[in-house]
């Protein structure tokens, strides 16, 4: 299984690790820092280098337990061989501010509306989430913009656990998507908290303090359905 270096310190950006496995589908490492995607989160890109070749990391996904990493054919690179990974780091630091901020929009809304979450995706410095609102004006979604700006001004720290399952769903309201999305055969569950408005099961990545969000604009909201509103936000660069 490959360590996943990401779930337990978002911020490693370079490290060092062992090529384990070689297919035409990419290279599998025994450690990672790039995350493979998932939860509405893209995966990462950047590269891996040996000596002083450097290949391009293109898509990075998980399959089996592993991470598999698709590089050049040409890269040919060999079980045993050690890299060097390196993260587009621009890219992967606005996807976590932009993770982080989803997670403050979900708990401002819980917080304030009880509506649950049933989708949402990201890219960097934006996203959508759609949450089971009956109704929406423009008057609640400026208020939700104002609410939201505050909870990120407030500088919650943002905390990472990996709990066993039997403890994690103890915690009320852990799972805030209408659908519980995590399968019985998990049996640690990893949480992430904005300490003092949000706690919920979540495998991206984040920054460790809400402050490093920046300031979030709602850009649009649509009806996607008679109880499923989707609301759009972006982040300064």
């Amino acid at each position: 299984m490959t360590e996943l270096l990401f779930l337990t310190d978002a911020y490693v950006n370079e490290f060092e690790a062992v090529v384990t496995a070689v297919s035409p589908e990419g290279v599998v490492l025994d450690k990672t820092a790039f995350y493979p995607g998932g939860g509405g989160q893209p995966n990462d890109v950047g590269w891996l280098l040996v000596g002083d070749r450097r290949w391009p990391v293109t898509r990075v996904r998980k399959a089996s337990g592993q991470v598999v990493h698709l590089v050049p054919a040409e890269a040919e690179l060999a079980v045993g061989t050690a890299v060097t990974g390196q993260l587009d780091w621009e890219r992967r630091y606005q996807l976590m501010r932009t993770h982080t901020a989803m997670h403050v929009l979900c708990g401002v809304i819980w917080r304030d509306y009880g509506a649950s979450v049933t989708g949402g995706n990201m890219e960097p410095l934006q996203g959508r989430m759609d949450f089971e609102f009956e109704t929406m004006r423009q008057e609640l979604v400026a208020e939700i913009e104002t609410a939201v700006n505050r909870e990120v001004a407030a500088a919650h720290p943002v905390q990472v656990k990996i709990l066993p399952r039997k403890e994690a769903f103890r915690i009320p309201d852990l799972i805030r998507t209408k659908i519980n999305l995590l399968p019985e055969g998990i049996k640690e569950v990893r949480t992430v908290e904005l300490v003092g408005l949000d706690l919920q099961a979540d495998g991206g990545t984040h920054v460790a303090n809400t402050s490093e969000v920046g300031q979030i604009r709602i850009t649009d909201y649509k009806s996607k359905g008679k109880i499923n509103k989707r609301i759009y936000v972006e982040l300064d660069g």
